[in-house]
């Protein structure tokens, strides 16, 4: 049975149904959970959600007497038109969520389970982001409630598997692009926040910058069909504007954070005063901004443009270092960290005269990737496909560096990294 109560009559034991509110006004990434912990017990009591809607046969009944809680029971019809768009299934009985939570606490899932799940959800979020983005395109304000259900639900990937949904989007080529650079840039903030050991306020708030802070190109007066979509191709002045329009059309939404206003103004400035619109230095540049400048340019690289070919994902990682004085250094090691040095993508040469494409990373050590191998340099053939986990391989075969693909005959590099991913999470 559902039962709507205050947050102070919340106690430990009880399944959350729904937080009332947008999850700005709580600490908990997700929407469906028992409350267990005493320090999320406290957490909920003292944050600014409206109410709770707590279920009776998952969890912990309510002390409330029977008349009250049917007068503050929400009406079935209440409940659908307050739900958010895209939550999760819940288990039917208490038993059945325990498992599933039980299930899911061993570590992250396996990484074919998750690229299945990231496909979906990119899937859907695409659609969420395109209507933002139509939205903003045509004068109106984007406002906290158009993109709450993707960064709920790019949070949810982010938290099983940090590495997935991002690498899967680096695998994924579509026409698409603006898009597909919010959603990536979206999720490599996620990571970042979290490898950052951020609140989870400001964990979400990032993510929210990172799908919105380009939403002022759609405003720029010149077509970017000259230049592929390629907005960085165009004149400095129009750089700068997309900035400000950006910054401008959240401005008139109302809701949208204040950390979020800056990074959608600040995510081209630069640490030695390089960046523009103002050329802010250091300290200058709030926390935020510089973490999006290192995810920005980072799915820049690695997605190619207009007369500028992509670059290998460990490429782009190497190029970042050599920026020495661009980008916050702190930030710049923990990024690393959180896609690891041979990101997902990255095609790597292998002790063994094999060529390989890294398809997930390893938690414990982020030089020692999975890997799918695909050719042999030795014959100059393709070979049958091997999924090897160089971390558990003791030093069978290693990484020796990136590989170079120039003289090799192969299908695109996108095609090929699609269809390694494909064969990995197969095998």
């Amino acid at each position: 049975m559902l039962r709507r109560i205050e947050p102070s009559d919340v106690e430990l034991g009880m399944f959350i149904h729904k937080l009332e509110g947008s999850w700005f006004s709580h600490p908990f990434w997700k929407r469906r959970f028992v409350l267990e912990d005493p320090s999320d017990l406290a957490a909920l009591r003292c944050s600014s959600v409206a109410g709770v809607v707590i279920d009776d046969t998952l969890g912990a009944t309510s002390r409330m007497p029977d008349a009250a809680a049917s007068a503050t029971s929400p009406a079935p019809a209440q409940l659908a038109a307050h739900e958010a768009p895209l939550h999760r299934n819940v288990p039917s009985a208490r038993t059945g969520f325990a498992r599933a939570a039980s299930k899911d606490a061993g570590g992250p899932p396996p990484i074919a389970r998750e690229f299945g799940a990231a496909r979906k959800i990119a899937d859907r979020s695409r659609r969420h982001i395109s209507q933002a983005f139509l939205k903003a395109r045509l004068g109106k304000g984007v406002a906290v409630g158009d993109v709450e259900p993707v960064v709920e639900e790019i949070y949810g990937t982010v938290q099983r598997n940090p590495y997935a949904f991002s690498g899967l989007l680096r695998c994924q080529r579509d026409k698409e692009e603006t898009y597909r650079h919010a959603l990536s840039v979206c999720a490599l903030m996620i990571a970042l926040a979290r490898r950052m050991r951020l609140s989870h306020t400001e964990t979400c708030e990032a993510g929210m910058a990172g799908l919105l802070m380009d939403v002022g190109v759609g405003q720029l007066p010149e077509s970017l069909a000259s230049v592929e979509g390629d907005y960085r191709s165009l004149r400095q002045q129009l750089l700068d504007q997309h900035v400000l329009f950006g910054h401008d059309m959240l401005c008139v939404a109302g809701d949208i954070p204040e950390a979020v206003l800056a990074v959608s103004r600040n995510h081209h400035e630069r640490m030695d005063g390089s960046g523009y619109p103002q050329g802010l230095r250091g300290e200058e540049i709030d926390l935020l901004s510089r973490m999006a400048a290192i995810c920005d340019e980072f799915d820049y690289l690695v997605s190619g443009g207009f007369e500028r070919p992509p670059l290998d994902p460990a490429a782009a990682i190497e190029a970042l270092v050599a920026e020495s004085g661009t980008f916050d250094p702190d930030i710049l090691r923990t990024f690393i960290e959180s896609v690891g040095v041979y990101p997902i993508g990255a095609f790597v040469r292998l002790r063994s005269e094999r060529l390989a494409m890294v398809v997930d990373i390893d938690p414990d050590d982020h030089a020692l990737p999975v890997v799918r191998t695909f050719h042999s340099l030795a014959s100059g053939k393709p070979v049958r496909g091997e999924t090897i986990r160089l971390a558990q391989c003791w030093g069978a075969d290693a990484i020796e560096g990136i590989a170079d693909l120039t003289d090799i005959a192969m299908p695109a590099s996108a095609a090929l990294q699609e269809r390694l991913l494909k064969a990995a999470c197969r095998s």
